[in-house]
C-alpha cells in the first residue's frame, strides 16, 4: 500500500501548479531530508503541550472538533503566520478542497482550487523545516508549490498509514535519513517521510485525529475541464466552519488513530 500512496503523492504534490508534471512512474528524487544545526534532537510531534499554551481548535461540518498543538520554538514563522489568520476569521467557511485518501487532507485556499490564498505578510514565505518535526499521521503542515519557500496560507494534515522498516530503508537507499525515534514513531502513527525536509511541519492533532481520519475517506472526483485536470475534489463539500485559537487546558491527548478505536 505504501509504494501505491508514494507514487500518488509524488504525482500530486501540494500545490495545483505541480499537478501539470504528474506521472505515474515518478519516483522519490534522492535527497538528505530534513536540516537542523543540531542532528541529535528528538522528535517533537507526539511531546504534550503544557496547560495553557496556544492551540488550534478546528471545527468541520458534519464531522467534527480537530484540536492542534503547535510548535512555535520550532516553525515560529508558520505557527505566527497561522495562528494570525485564525483569528481573523481567514479559514472560517473555507472548504478541504483537495483530498486523498491513506495520504493526506488539504486546505486553506480561499478560491477553493489549490491556486490562491496568502501569507499574513501578503506574500510567500520560507517557513523552513526541523528534524525535530516529521510528517508522521496527524502532523499540521503547509502546502508548497516546491519548496518551503512558497509558504502561504494553504495547509494539510497527514493521514497516512503505518510505514513499515523496509520501506523505511528503502527511503534510507535514496538519501533520507532518518532517527530510530522517527522510524518508531513512523511504524505506530503512520505517515509521509518522503515529505520530511521539504515541507514546514508546524503542528500536531492530539484530539479529534478520527475527524480527520474520516474526512479522508470522503468519495471524490476529477474536474477534467480546468487545465491541468484537478484531481482529488470531494464530491460533497468538506467545510471548515471555524478556526478558532485557544489554550490547551490539560484535556486528553490522543495522538495515535489507535487510541480511537
Amino acid at each position: 500500500m505504501l509504494k501505491k500512496v508514494l507514487a500518488v503523492l509524488m504525482c500530486c504534490t501540494m500545490a495545483a501548479p505541480a499537478l501539470a508534471s504528474c506521472g505515474k512512474k515518478i519516483e522519490v528524487s534522492e535527497k538528505t531530508g530534513v536540516s537542523d544545526k543540531d542532528s541529535n534532537v528528538g522528535i517533537a510531534n507526539m511531546t504534550a503541550p503544557e496547560k495553557g499554551d496556544q492551540i488550534i481548535i478546528m471545527n468541520i461540518k458534519d464531522f467534527g472538533e480537530i484540536k492542534i498543538r503547535l510548535f512555535p520554538e520550532y516553525a515560529d514563522k508558520g505557527v505566527e503566520n497561522f495562528v494570525t489568520l485564525a483569528k481573523k476569521g481567514y479559514y472560517d467557511g473555507l472548504t478541504f478542497h483537495r483530498i486523498i485518501k491513506d495520504f493526506m487532507i488539504q486546505g486553506g485556499d480561499p478560491t477553493g482550487t489549490g491556486m490562491g490564498g496568502e501569507s499574513i505578510w501578503g506574500e510567500k514565505f520560507d517557513g523552513g523545516s526541523s528534524s525535530h518535526l516529521i510528517n508522521c499521521s496527524g502532523a499540521l503542515v503547509y502546502a508548497n508549490s516546491g519548496s518551503t519557500a512558497t509558504d502561504g496560507s494553504q495547509f494539510y494534515i497527514v493521514t497516512a498509514p503505518e510505514v513499515s522498516d523496509s520501506y523505511l530503508a528503502q527511503l534510507e537507499q535514496k538519501g533520507f535519513k532518518f532517527s530510530d525515534e522517527a522510524k518508531k514513531i513512523y511504524g505506530k502513527a503512520g505517515g509521509a517521510p518522503w515529505l520530511d525536509g521539504s515541507y514546514t511541519v508546524f503542528g500536531q492533532v492530539y484530539d479529534g485525529l478520527d475527524v480527520a481520519y474520516k474526512m479522508s475517506q470522503v468519495e471524490t472526483y476529477t474536474d477534467n475541464s480546468s487545465y491541468p485536470p484537478r484531481e482529488n475534489i470531494p464530491v460533497t463539500n468538506v467545510v471548515i466552519e471555524s478556526v478558532k485559537v485557544g489554550e490547551y487546558d490539560g484535556g486528553q491527548i490522543r495522538w495515535y488513530i489507535s487510541d480511537y478505536e
